[in-house]
């Protein structure tokens, strides 16, 4: 069942802009990928980026082509940077957002007592990191509760802000396991109210949507190059606010490219958010991030949310009038994942199924979300995300292979 195309899709982009930009990535020409919020598929921009370098690497010598290649990773920097509407001396590259995000709570200065308050929704690593600050160091955590609607209740978090007065507050903008929006500005607006540390989990968001730190009110954003972003695996980076510096705020353990040891006793912090940063990089997956920040800023971050969206919502109806199928979205705002449960049906073997059928999809259990599948009465999901170079005939192609799947 076909949802009808909106307006806002077909003004977006031109049937020759999606043209191109499929022409653009070499992925395409087998499958249908549909995996984005997993990783999605490099355009040839970025895969030239990371295959010269290296190659440089392999003519040159490692140390050697990271000299050469100085100027172009100072501009990834700054391309990096401008995705999330910040300068690139607040910007510390990382190994992946689960890196950046840890990094950033190792800063923060807990004690005994503290509050560390999140959402029901946050990411799992997070949540198990959470818990390993409760047993460590005897951090309370307090998650508030979703609003009727879905996500986190605003109301309930300005309570928490206002009168536990947590040492930080952590929210994930999209959850991996859901399509929901978290209103992460709105929070940024309480923390700032009253000077609480706010640290924001970026993954599912960076490349899929337009995202400004600034209005946003947080201290820390943590994100991954190899979603939405369309960047290599094994790339991230976190933002830091001026405030974290300002403080003096540094990660448990700085390492030399983060600060100077000046003395035998003594270290210096470096001044800008290298200080969060380690001395060995893959430096050909730093020149693909900023390379895929380049390639979305080009085509126009709101141009690319406001299509992925749409898609997204014409999946989900189509979904919903297959037989046994349970479309588990649920948020006043919904973005580019769609997440379903099929009964009787476990979720890895329709990814398996839909792969077969050279369908990229891919599946969830309940340890990945445990608050929110319990929530549900589902032991996990099929994730489908599509992205803005997707179209109506790869809609078309995964609604016909689960027919044909779950009629089997």
């Amino acid at each position: 069942m076909k949802a009808p195309a909106t307006d806002e899709v077909g003004s977006s982009f031109s049937p020759e802009e999606i043209a191109r930009y499929r022409s653009e990535t070499p992925g395409l020409v087998n499958r249908v990928h549909l995996n984005n919020a997993g990783a999605s598929l490099m355009p040839t921009v970025v895969l030239d980026s990371v295959v010269g370098h290296i190659k440089l690497e392999a003519e040159i010598g490692g140390y050697e082509a990271a000299d050469a290649a100085a100027e172009s990773i100072r501009e990834a920097y700054e391309d990096t940077a401008h995705m999330v509407g910040a300068s690139a001396d607040r910007i510390a590259m990382t190994e992946h957002a689960t890196a950046s995000f840890v990094s950033a709570l190792s800063a923060v200065p807990f004690q005994s007592g503290d509050v560390l308050a999140t959402t029901r929704q946050d990411y799992v690593s997070n949540q198990i990191q959470y818990l390993s600050l409760a047993e460590r160091f005897g951090v309370e955590v307090v998650r508030v509760p979703d609003a009727p609607e879905g996500g986190v209740d605003l109301g309930a978090m300005e309570e928490v802000v206002h009168r536990r007065g947590p040492r930080l507050v952590a929210v994930t903008h999209m959850p991996t396991n859901s399509g929901l929006v978290q209103d992460v500005y709105a929070v940024g607006a309480m923390c700032r109210d009253r000077d609480v540390l706010y640290l924001v989990d970026g993954c599912q968001s960076v490349g899929q949507m337009p995202v400004d730190v600034e209005a946003m009110g947080c201290d820390f954003f943590s994100a991954t190059s190899r979603k939405y972003m369309r960047g290599p695996r094994g790339a991230g980076f976190l933002y830091v606010s001026d405030r974290v510096l300002d403080l003096g705020l540094q990660p448990l353990f700085p390492d030399m490219r983060g600060a100077d040891w000046i003395h035998s006793d003594l270290y210096q912090l470096a001044p800008d958010a290298r200080r969060f940063e380690t001395w060995e990089y893959a430096w050909a997956l730093i020149l693909g991030t900023g390379a895929a920040a380049r390639y979305a800023r080009m085509i126009g971050l709101d141009r690319i949310h406001a299509r992925a969206r749409s898609l997204a919502a014409q999946l989900r109806h189509r979904l919903s009038a297959l037989d046994g199928a349970q479309v588990l979205d649920r948020g006043a705002e919904l973005g580019a994942t769609v997440t379903a449960a099929f009964e009787g049906r476990e979720p890895a073997s329709l990814v398996y199924e839909l792969r077969r059928r050279g369908i990229n999809t891919s599946s969830q259990t309940r340890v990945d979300a445990v608050i929110d599948y319990d929530e549900k009465g589902v032991d996990g999901s099929l994730r489908i995300s599509p992205h803005y170079f997707n179209t109506d005939d790869d809609l078309d192609a995964v609604e016909g292979a689960l027919r044909e799947i779950l009629v089997a």
